[in-house]
């Protein structure tokens, strides 16, 4: 497909930047997911609590975010995603170095995640991925991949990061010094390279709507009556349920191997590494490839790791192939999804539509983690949450094969029309 904007080489050429900015400012949604891991056990130590007592803050965040989704999205859909963009990443920011203020009381550490989860609303991955998707259309699988490459920056960075300053600041100092840090990188690049082809330019009327000329596709009416939306609904759903659970509880399962905690660690910082691969690989496949199919292939690799898992023994070599696995997918996930929104359904409603597969992507990251431990506590091992695992896969994958063909009418000419 050849978009108004001279295809793909015409669309990197003029909007190459954008995908760049937007994933720093993905990261900046996700500081206090990716971020939190170093900081559980300190916190723990200090208060006296449990490593569930600080792990509940976040689960009770991303369970906001379900409810807030859609009316997140309607927002991007009248406002466009730069003033979002704007607001959010500095209030997403703040309300990291905020939760350094806790004090111990259980009900005070609910209340900061409550506001780290408003925070972070205006700028999840909606805002990003509609921005992209408006000035690409030839090539949008690999922009949008570029995009959420954010995430596993933030997988690979924050953790470290953290780590680094807690060492030699106590957590306190730490979490506020990386929202510092993260906000003097990330928002200059959004405030100056960030703005999708809904957004007013400098000297347009603010009457005038950009997205009116170039936006085209179904409304939300229309796309919630289609199965299409409801097969992607329930993808989402089991995808994270699954992935998210394999992915939060590895190390765990590494350990039940005999492996050390630094040796287990080492081996799940695989799963950030591929998912960087994975995102770029999947961008270009999108691109080039019927997008189904290509999230049906790309959605069986976490089953696989989930076999390797119960039958290979615990060897290096399979728990490493596991991990490289499910981190591929981790970074195929998200792309698919949104890709697969803006083919079905157009960008017309992109923000609200996609904000209720997002929705349903936060139900899976809120209960799966959940699910694979009380299976453990059922049971004393992770096996039967490795078996649910294989058989939500192949279903995921089954029901994206089965998608039928997307019209071409509603998104050839979408990308940005010269605005």
């Amino acid at each position: 497909m050849k978009s108004a904007t001279g295809g793909a080489l015409g669309e990197w050429r003029r909007f190459g930047l954008l995908p760049v900015a937007a994933a720093l400012g993905y990261a900046s949604c996700v500081i206090h997911i990716y971020g939190l891991g170093v900081f559980i056990e300190p916190v723990a130590r200090d208060f006296g609590w449990s490593r569930t007592q600080v792990a509940a803050g976040l689960t009770l965040s991303t369970i906001i975010q379900i409810f807030a989704a859609i009316p997140v999205g309607l927002a991007i859909d009248r406002f466009g995603p730069r003033v979002l963009a704007l607001v959010g990443v500095p209030l997403a920011c703040l309300a990291f170095a905020n939760i350094s203020t806790a004090n111990g009381d259980t009900g005070n550490w609910y209340l900061l995640w409550v506001v780290m989860s408003l925070s972070s609303l205006p700028i999840q991955a909606t805002v990003w991925a509609s921005a992209v998707a408006s000035r690409f259309a030839a090539s949008r699988g690999l922009a949008l991949a570029v995009t959420l490459c954010g995430a596993s920056v933030a997988l690979i960075v924050f953790p470290w990061l953290g780590a680094k300053l807690i060492q030699g600041y106590g957590w306190r100092q730490a979490m506020r010094i990386e929202a510092l840090i993260w906000g003097c990188i990330a928002f200059p690049v959004v405030y100056f390279l960030f703005r999708g082809a809904q957004d007013r330019q400098k000297g347009q009327p603010k009457t005038a709507k950009a997205s009116s000329a170039v936006l085209t596709g179904l409304s939300l009416s229309e796309g919630l009556k289609t199965s299409t939306f409801w097969r992607l609904f329930v993808v989402a759903i089991l995808l994270t349920f699954g992935t998210i659970g394999l992915n939060v509880h590895f190390p765990l399962v590494l350990k039940g191997f005999g492996y050390s905690s630094i040796d287990a660690a080492g081996l799940a910082s695989l799963i950030g590494w591929f998912s960087i691969p994975g995102r770029l690989a999947t961008g270009m496949m999108l691109d080039r490839f019927r997008a189904s199919l290509v999230g049906a292939v790309a959605f069986l690799l976490p089953a696989t790791a989930a076999v390797l898992l119960l039958y290979g023994g615990g060897t290096a070599l399979s728990v490493g192939l596991a991990a490289a696995m499910i981190g591929f997918t981790l970074g195929a996930e998200v792309d698919v999804l949104v890709f697969l929104t803006t083919r079905y359904f157009g960008l017309r409603s992109f923000g609200a539509l996609y904000g209720g597969i997002l929705a349903a992507l936060s139900v899976g990251t809120a209960f799966g983690p959940l699910a694979a431990a009380r299976v453990f506590d059922l049971s004393g091992s992770y096996d039967g949450f490795l078996g649910a695992t294989v058989a939500m896969m192949v279903i995921s994958s089954l029901t994206l094969a089965s998608l039928p063909k997307p019209q071409p009418e509603l998104y050839e000419g979408a990308a940005d029309a010269g605005i």
